[in-house]
């Protein structure tokens, strides 16, 4: 679009130089949903990106009780940079369901079915849209993500995780015997019920959770935003067969040779001061993988690194950018 100036000539309006509202949907984007294999429903949103010359396509999912809208800021720049940009929800959660006992605990049977879910969406969205084709995940997502490559259940050309969850923070016990308590704890008690504490008020965000995931008062607001005004995106707690089913996975990633076998260059974005996710799981992972990369932070950061204040999530978004420059060049047409 363009404007003419005092002196007649032709002024290009640049709307991408405008500040970015993380309370609502970019205008170029569009939530719809998608049917996983057995009809379950599920949102995305897709930004179209630049048809002309498109730079690539950009798919991201978000961590457990996430929804994308907590990344619209990240998923909005990586759209202005020219990528074709798709984020949705994880089956069960947010906008996409519940699969437990109640409307807030998150609940799974097994983690293989989000992977069957993400192995459905990528083949679907691979077919529509243009490469270098990337796969991107926060927290839970990541691991999700990691599952899917190491299974050869999708093929992209570059992957790149902020804070995943390639292992629990917790007790500092051997993983099998957390692994065997938690299957306890599903023996003991309906499986589907909340695994630690919520919120005395359901919906609101426990006090003192801000200290888990940011600095940034301003970007963890947002998130209680959206909640008022999209009630269906609150959950609370995970269930204990979450749990179970979590460190059971786990440990199907720190099986001999899974990570070894993974050509996919990777990129990790984790912090020393997670409290969430292990970052000792994730530097191993970094070291493991043989086109693996490892950007780490310290206490100026905490779980939610793309949600950080300013100079912590700008030097993420430009490793992120550096990164697939590098690894994934845009393709000539």
């Amino acid at each position: 679009m363009s404007t003419n100036d005092s002196k007649g000539e032709a002024v290009i309006e640049r709307p991408f130089d405008t500040p970015i509202d993380r309370r609502a949907i970019p205008p170029a984007a569009v939530e719809t949903v998608w049917e996983a294999e057995d009809g379950h429903r599920l949102r995305r949103i897709d930004w179209p990106g630049n048809e002309a010359a498109p730079r690539g396509s950009i798919l991201f999912l978000p961590g457990r009780g996430d929804n994308y809208e907590k990344y619209l800021e990240s998923l909005e720049e990586w759209h202005r940079a020219g990528w074709k940009v798709t984020a949705a929800d994880w089956r069960g959660q947010a906008g996409s369901g519940r699969l437990g006992s109640d409307e807030y605990t998150g609940h799974i049977d097994d983690f293989g079915t989000w992977v069957d879910d993400l192995a459905h969406l990528w083949s679907d969205w691979r077919s529509e849209t243009p490469g270098p084709h990337i796969l991107s995940a926060h927290s839970m997502g990541g691991h999700l993500v990691m599952r899917a490559v190491v299974e050869k259940k999708v093929d992209p050309d570059a992957v790149f995780f902020s804070a995943p969850m390639l292992g629990m923070a917790g007790p500092p016990l051997p993983l099998s015997i957390l692994h065997a308590v938690a299957g306890m704890m599903t023996m003991v008690g309906d499986p589907t019920r909340q695994a630690w504490k919520w919120s005395e008020k359901p919906g609101a965000l426990p006090e003192g959770r801000a200290n888990l995931l940011t600095h940034d008062p301003d970007r963890y607001a947002d998130e209680q935003w959206w909640r008022d005004h999209r009630p269906e995106l609150v959950m609370g707690p995970a269930s204990w067969g979450w749990v179970e089913r979590a460190y059971a996975s786990w440990r199907e990633l720190e099986a001999p040779g899974v990570m070894e076998n993974v050509r996919t260059p990777v990129l990790i974005v984790s912090t020393s001061s997670d409290k969430l996710v292990s970052h000792a799981a994730n530097v191993r992972a970094a070291s493991r993988l043989p086109n693996g990369e490892l950007v780490e932070f310290g206490e100026e950061a905490h779980h939610e690194i793309l949600r950080e204040v300013d100079a912590v999530r700008n030097r993420a978004m430009a490793a992120v950018a550096e990164f697939l420059d590098r690894v994934a060049p845009r393709r000539e047409s």
